[in-house]
C-alpha cells in the first residue's frame, strides 16, 4: 500500500459520532495519519510489530498500523461509543489483528514494540498530553506522538522527553485540519500545525547532547 492509499482509505474511516470537547476528540486526519504511519513502517517500527495505539479515538492509527502489517495492536480507549466506531471502522476494511481496550490508558500495562498515539493537545485542560506520554514512555521504547507546533509546547517536549530517558529521533511539522465541532469553535475549519515525533529510549538512560 502506498502512503497515499493509505491517506485515502484513512480519510473515508467513519468519524465521532458525539465528540466530547474535555477529551478534546478530534479526528486524525488521513493525511496526518499516514505521515505518521508512513514514517514509522519505513524506519521498521510497524511492519511484524506489536503496537499500541493510546487514545485510539475511531481508530485511524490503529487501523492503518494494522493494514501495513502490524502483528498486533492494542487500541485503548477510554470512550466506549468511539470504540465501538472503531470496531464498526475495522471490520469494514477486514482488519482482524486489533484487541479493542476500552480503559483509561493509565490502566494498560502490556509491553509493546511501538505506541502510535494522538493525545489530547492540552487545548482544554493544561499538559493532558502528559499521562499519554507517561505510558507510552512506560511501555514501549519507540514512540511516535502528535502534538500542536508552538514554542512553548516544544520547549515542553524536549524537557519531558529528556527527563525520562529519551530522545528526539524525527520531527515532521504538517498542518492538521479540525472542522468546527464544539460551540467554542468560531470558524467552521481551523487549521493548525502539529509536530509528529518519533521518541527512543536512550540506550544508556542518558539523552545524546543536543
Amino acid at each position: 500500500m502506498k502512503k497515499k492509499h493509505l491517506a485515502m482509505t484513512l480519510s473515508r474511516l467513519k468519524g465521532f459520532l458525539e465528540p466530547k470537547p474535555e477529551l478534546e476528540q478530534y479526528r486524525t486526519p488521513g493525511n496526518v495519519a499516514a505521515e505518521l504511519l508512513w514514517l514509522a513502517y519505513s524506519l521498521g517500527d510497524i511492519e511484524g510489530r506489536v503496537i499500541a495505539d493510546l487514545g485510539a479515538g475511531t481508530g485511524v492509527l490503529s487501523i492503518g498500523a494494522a493494514l501495513l502489517g502490524a502483528e498486533r495492536v492494542y487500541a485503548v480507549e477510554v470512550d466506549g461509543g468511539a470504540l465501538e466506531i472503531a470496531r464498526e471502522n475495522a471490520r469494514s476494511l477486514g482488519v482482524d489483528c486489533i484487541d479493542f481496550i476500552n480503559a483509561d490508558v493509565s490502566e494498560f500495562s502490556a509491553r509493546v514494540d511501538t505506541v502510535v498515539m494522538n493525545p489530547p493537545f492540552g487545548s482544554q485542560v493544561k499538559h493532558a498530553d502528559r499521562p499519554f506520554l507517561l505510558k507510552a514512555f512506560e511501555v514501549s521504547d519507540t514512540v511516535y506522538s502528535i502534538h500542536l507546533t508552538k514554542p512553548e509546547v516544544r520547549g515542553f517536549i524536549e524537557a519531558f522527553t529528556r527527563d525520562n530517558g529519551f530522545e528526539i529521533t524525527h520531527r515532521l511539522t504538517l498542518p492538521f485540519e479540525i472542522p468546527a465541532q464544539f460551540f467554542f469553535h468560531r470558524k467552521r475549519l481551523e487549521r493548525v500545525l502539529v509536530d509528529v515525533y518519533r521518541f527512543e529510549r536512550c540506550r544508556h538512560g542518558e539523552a545524546k547532547a543536543e
